[in-house]
């Protein structure tokens, strides 16, 4: 409702009560809702948490990187506490910044998650494209995407400390899997949420430029760029295609030309131009746990229309999965939503 828009002294719309539904790609909602029916999802992420001090890493954080403050990086503390006002969080994460050339950002912790951006990345974007950064890593908080993602990098450090033995190869490997194609959505997601606390696609568009391996934007053809993904995306060699799906499986993020085109699609979509005028869900609305089978429809929609449009050959032969995906979802729920069975 446009009367709850609020204008930041930065003339950027905040979105109160923001529901992260609103921003959330379709296939992250599914693919999560996927892990949640796991049988005994729940207690692997409950064991998996016991392994490790959340306190410990809270602590390497303190001792070893610049926590972000009013007298420390004091313009990315402005940044960290507008991405927040422009989300409506609940709490302001902390951040630290640690010596690193490379470009990388990421959010960690299970109970409070915080924010951790290499020097790399802080020198080279710019103030507009830093906001897109921070506001990115806020979508992850506020969907809650921390927990899962911890999960996963603690146990691919479990996959790495058993890699000579046989269960490596066969389960761990496959719940991986499962998880780094979720996150290749969840970052699809938060790509939204940066795109909406700073609401200048050209500012997230250079960003992800630069993570790309644009060091000046400047020097680089904006069309030419985006044509890489179509490109990448129309292979015509089905060798090709079992290369991308070779390739993609050990990623935790999308590659980054395709995440470009896909958030520069979403932001000249209507679903965007809403969120602007004030028609989002709020947290207020949202159910006490979310209807698994409706995210599991909706990815099935999202894979199939993303199938239906694209020339790669290898899709197009599986082109028909996403209505059966979407089909077997509404049997299962037939068959559980009724109380004999639940999701956790």
């Amino acid at each position: 409702m446009t009367e709850d828009i609020e204008v930041s002294r930065h003339h950027v719309v905040r979105f109160p009560g923001i529901s992260p539904r609103a921003y959330e790609h379709p296939v992250d909602r599914g693919a999560l809702a996927t892990l949640r029916t796991v049988p005994g999802f729940a207690q692997v992420v409950k064991a998996i948490s016991g392994f490790y001090s959340e306190r410990g890493e809270r602590l390497m954080a303190l001792a070893s990187s610049i926590r972000v403050g009013p007298k420390q990086y004091p313009e990315l503390d402005r940044l960290r506490h507008e991405c927040a006002e422009t989300l409506d969080l609940p709490s302001v994460p902390n951040l630290f910044v640690y010596q690193d050339p490379r470009v990388v950002a990421e959010t960690v912790g299970m109970d409070e998650p915080f924010i951790r951006v290499s020097t790399g990345l802080v020198d080279l974007m710019s103030h507009e494209s830093l906001r897109f950064v921070l506001g990115h890593e806020m979508g992850h908080v506020l969907s809650g995407h921390a927990v899962y993602r911890t999960i996963m990098v603690r146990l691919v450090m479990l996959q790495m400390s058993l890699s000579w033995t046989p269960v490596s190869a066969l389960g761990i490997r496959a719940v991986i899997a499962a998880l780094r194609e979720w996150f290749r959505k969840a970052e699809l997601s938060c790509d939204r949420a940066g795109l909406l606390c700073g609401q200048d696609p050209t500012a997230a568009l250079r960003a992800q430029i630069q993570v790309a391996g644009g060091i000046d934007p400047a020097r680089i053809d904006i069309p030419s760029f985006l044509r890489q993904a179509s490109e990448y995306e129309s292979v015509e060699d089905v060798r090709d295609s079992f290369l991308k799906l070779r390739f993609v499986e050990t990623e935790s993020h999308p590659f980054a030309v395709v995440r470009a085109a896909q958030l520069q699609k979403w932001a000249a979509s209507e679903e965007y131009r809403a969120i602007l005028a004030g028609d989002y869900p709020r947290r207020d609305d949202d159910a006490p746990t979310s209807d698994w089978k409706d995210d599991l429809k909706s990815a099935a929609k999202s894979y199939k229309e993303s199938w239906n449009s694209s020339t790669d050959p290898l899709t197009k032969a599986f082109s028909d999965v996403g209505e059966a995906v979407s089909s077997t979802a509404g049997k299962v729920w037939s068959k559980f939503g009724n109380g004999n069975g639940s999701a956790d």
